[in-house]
């Protein structure tokens, strides 16, 4: 439960990161490498519409037909892209701070 606890808390801080870096690309005006950003998140956000139930996206959403909806796609990428960079700084930030330091052997 600790590991989990402070994963958890890398994660946070990787996902803080990120929205961070979105903030600062989009006040740079860094729309392209944005784009290239979030279609990394095109496969996981398309796969979670396809696999998951229509109800469970209306029950969310409160849209009708949500996995054709342009507007929970494009939110959902957005999602999965900073959910991955915050993943990947999370793993980073864990092996760093606590696999390095021989906490976890």
């Amino acid at each position: 439960m600790h590991v989990l606890m402070q994963f958890g808390g890398c994660f946070l801080l990787g996902l803080l990161i990120s929205v961070l870096v979105l903030g600062g690309l989009m006040f740079a005006g860094a729309f392209g490498f944005i784009d290239l950003w979030l279609f990394t998140g095109k496969p996981l956000a398309g796969l979670a519409l396809w696999l998951l139930p229509d109800s469970f996206w209306q029950g969310l959403t409160g849209v009708l037909d949500a996995a054709h909806n342009p507007a929970v796609r494009s939110f959902l990428e957005l999602c999965a892209a900073l959910g991955q960079g915050a993943l990947l700084m999370a793993t980073g930030f864990f092996w760093l701070w606590y696999r390095r330091a021989g906490v976890l052997q």
